[in-house]
């Protein structure tokens, strides 16, 4: 029999970006076997006001084998529904420590790669975060949100590469109509499975 206990955890983000007086905050979740240290490197252009802030999903292991390089996961499929609980606790604890130090922050932007894209979706409809602009980066939505769509912002985007090698030919179409049908902008560019530096800056000067 399965039981389970709670106990206080603590749980690793990165900060950059401007840490005096933001305007605005960008929390970026990674994506599956990265780390948040790495991933931070990718918004190190963000525009002067902005605040960066990467959490790290709470699973560590090693990518190859026993021993090597780390990465995290925000989940697996085991005590899947357990994870997002959790994940969501974690989360809505870290914005409301950093609203509480960062007062000046005016708005908030919320990007989620790969898999960091549904914890970033489900942050935003399970636990009515209300962020201004929302950026889910060659994810899946969650599909067992598609029928409350009604609370995301509206300036909500969807960006994928044209040869991200998990979204290829007929996945390509099937991914980027879905989201057209649920109302995000979608943007595509020349690239493979990752963060494509001049669609985030155009993103986050003119929205």
């Amino acid at each position: 029999m399965i039981n389970y206990i709670s106990v206080p955890r603590q749980l690793r983000y990165s900060v950059s970006g401007n840490q005096a007086n933001p305007k605005k905050v960008l929390y970026a979740l990674h994506g599956y076997g990265q780390l948040t240290e790495f991933f931070i490197r990718k918004f190190h252009d963000v525009p002067d006001d902005f605040l960066v802030i990467c959490p790290e999903g709470p699973h560590r292991f090693y990518l190859s084998g026993s021993s090597g390089r780390v990465g995290a996961s925000w989940m697996t499929k085991v005590e899947r529904e357990v994870d997002i609980e959790d994940n969501l606790l974690y989360l809505n604890t870290l914005h409301a420590s950093i609203q509480e130090k960062y007062p000046t922050i005016e708005r908030i932007y919320l990007l989620g790669f790969s898999q960091g894209g549904a914890t970033a979706a489900r942050w935003v409809e399970l636990c009515g975060l209300e962020p201004d602009t929302l950026i889910l980066w060659a994810t899946v939505y969650p599909p067992d949100l598609e029928a409350s769509l009604s609370s995301t912002p509206k300036n909500r985007f969807f960006i994928i590469g044209e040869n991200d090698e998990y979204y290829q030919g007929e996945a390509l179409k099937q991914v980027i109509h879905s989201y057209d049908n649920m109302g995000f902008e979608v943007k595509t560019f020349n690239g493979k499975h990752e963060i494509n530096n001049d669609i985030l800056l155009s993103i986050l000067k003119n929205f």
